[in-house]
């Protein structure tokens, strides 16, 4: 009896995990609902600072798998590749100028197409809603992709899905860290993907910090340990205000997030490529697009634009006042030569932005200018 039990919960796994990549995820997994390590050290982290703003990160709920939704037992776990067949952040960074000399950014590789929170949310839905398939007894659901207090990483880890890497990502062997995680709480008591004798995928980073000596910011503390407060992304997105002068050069051309610490990771350089055409970067008329995008077009946009442009972007997170801060920085760092076209708009459009009421942005264009105007020619 209870062997037959044991099997009918493994093929009622199996279903899920075969009902998901017929959705279109790349990787699913099932997790028992728990309190893991990895959650019980997450406050040593807050303690740390290491959070900074994200006051969102203190949600008590974050440290344990249960407390998100009552009565959750099981965590469905599901990724999605959103790798698109583009070059890397680091090997587009030797071009970051067009023809005529006018600089260019670079946003984070997630961004570039349709919100992945709506992508993610419809699929995850849509598997949800499957369940009732399967399983007729009542029971309750709760969909999080990135929108919840949720730590959809650990739980992927523990579903066996990858293995933690030193950049604090997830890993997974085959298919690198290009990946969107989801995850389905349920009050159905389903078999792990692991069984209670296996253990999570080996952390095969081995003795490899390529990850954390490439982090222009030094956001990588340590092995597996991330300040927040340094990273690119955070400084970029999350940050209001002004950046910190210290990590304004580390920065780059960086506008919106950053990929170094993946671009580098052996375990991204020869993965599949993601068949969701929504990830593809947007494109509008006049040549402007968020594949290395123009600079000057970026710190000139107004709010109205910007509302127009992003809509259904994950880039309004950062805020209209928030990217054109980020481009003035980025216009800071960027070798423009005097004898360019672009040159004298560059220093017509910061000149314009020191008069900002935003603070954040006047501060940014005076830093930005007095880089330009004090460089040598």
């Amino acid at each position: 009896m209870r062997q037959n039990q044991d099997m009918r919960a493994a093929e009622d796994t199996a279903w899920i995990v075969e009902c998901a990549k017929e959705m279109g995820f790349d990787l699913c997994g099932v997790v028992r609902a728990e309190k893991f390590p990895e959650l019980e050290r997450f406050q040593e982290w807050l303690d740390r600072g290491y959070a900074g703003e994200m006051k969102y990160l203190e949600d008590p709920r974050r440290q344990d798998l249960r407390a998100p939704m009552e009565g959750a037992r099981s965590v469905i776990v599901c990724a999605l590749n959103y790798n698109t067949a583009h070059p890397y952040s680091t090997e587009a960074a030797a071009h970051p100028a067009d023809a005529k000399g006018d600089p260019r950014g670079w946003i984070s590789r997630y961004a570039w197409g349709d919100d992945y929170h709506e992508v993610m949310w419809e699929k995850l839905n849509a598997l949800a809603a499957k369940l009732h398939e399967r399983f007729p007894e009542p029971f309750r659901s709760r969909a999080y992709a990135d929108t919840g207090p949720v730590a959809e990483r650990i739980a992927a880890k523990y579903a066996g899905l990858g293995w933690l890497g030193k950049n604090t990502l997830l890993l997974n062997a085959e298919l690198g860290s290009w990946l969107f995680l989801g995850v389905i709480l349920t009050s159905l008591e389903l078999e792990p993907s692991l069984r209670a004798a296996e253990l999570p995928p080996a952390d095969l980073c081995g003795n490899c910090r390529q990850c954390l000596d490439a982090c222009p910011t030094e956001a990588l503390v340590e092995p597996y340990v991330l300040d927040a407060r340094r990273c690119i992304s955070y400084l970029t997105i999350e940050r209001r205000g002004s950046i910190p002068g210290e990590y304004r050069e580390g920065i780059g051309w960086q506008v919106y997030g950053c990929d170094i610490c993946q671009d580098v990771c052996p375990f991204n350089r020869a993965v599949p490529l993601t068949s969701v055409a929504k990830f593809e970067p947007r494109e509008w008329p006049g040549q402007k697009a968020l594949l290395t995008p123009s600079l000057e077009w970026l710190a000139s946009m107004n709010e109205q634009e910007f509302r127009e442009l992003f809509r259904g972007s994950a880039m309004k997170r950062t805020k209209w006042k928030g990217l054109v801060r980020n481009a003035c920085v980025a216009l800071g760092n960027a070798q423009i030569k005097a004898e360019s076209e672009a040159y004298a708009k560059v220093l017509s459009l910061l000149t314009q932005l020191c008069k900002s009421d935003d603070a954040g942005i006047a501060e940014s264009a005076q830093w930005a200018l007095s880089r330009i105007q004090t460089r040598p020619t």
